[in-house]
């Protein structure tokens, strides 16, 4: 693509936000939040209870509840998990985009499809560890009667939903073209700076 055809599609679209894979039209709405997101909210409120929860009772009833940290412990994993389920399905979790303006268009893409597809793998891979822990785990945990296995299924349930993500984002890349891809990289990295 000549230099010319390349300013006028970034003139066509520089007024574009960042695009994620579930837009179909833009409504407007200041937040993105779909259905799939709910779980990891929850997980932090849950969090965020708890801990106050510990935090009064050690501190201002002096009196502290046994199973709150250890609860807690476990929550923290859950909304590593399940939260990054909206970072995966957004598209925004953090890389070097450097890189990317240094390197012609086409190199571009096929690294960013190298990078998705590398993280498709993992995520699947780790999913499919986490489902052979959960199976192998017998105990429960030590200030409640909650299996320690619930924990391990829902990190594998999270992972495999990232897998599933970050394949979609895999096949929008493979089917866009090299210009389309870098735009989408620079508008990602200039949509980070204005937030």
């Amino acid at each position: 693509m000549n230099h010319s055809k390349l300013e006028n599609f970034e003139e066509q679209r520089a007024g574009e936000p960042a695009r994620s894979l579930s837009d179909t039209k833009d409504d407007g709405a200041p937040i993105d939040f779909r259905p799939v997101d709910l779980p990891g909210l929850i997980a932090l409120w849950c969090l965020a209870v708890i801990v106050f929860l510990q935090f009064f009772t050690r501190y201002v009833l002096n009196d502290s509840l046994a199973w709150t940290e250890e609860i807690a412990r476990y929550v923290l994993i859950l909304v590593a998990f399940l939260g990054a389920i909206t970072v995966t399905r957004k598209g925004t979790h953090i890389f070097l985009e450097f890189f990317y303006r240094y390197i012609p268009h086409v190199a571009g893409k096929w690294l960013t499809v190298a990078m998705e597809a590398l993280s498709c793998f993992f995520y699947g891979y780790m999913a499919y560890v986490a489902v052979l822990l959960a199976l192998k785990t017998k105990t429960k945990m030590a200030s409640a009667e909650i299996p320690k296995s619930l924990v391990y299924w829902a990190v594998a349930v999270g992972l495999a939903v990232m897998a599933a993500y970050s394949l979609c984002w895999l096949v929008r890349k493979l089917r866009q073209n090299p210009e389309h891809v870098i735009h989408d990289l620079e508008a990602h990295a200039l949509s980070d700076l204005s937030d």
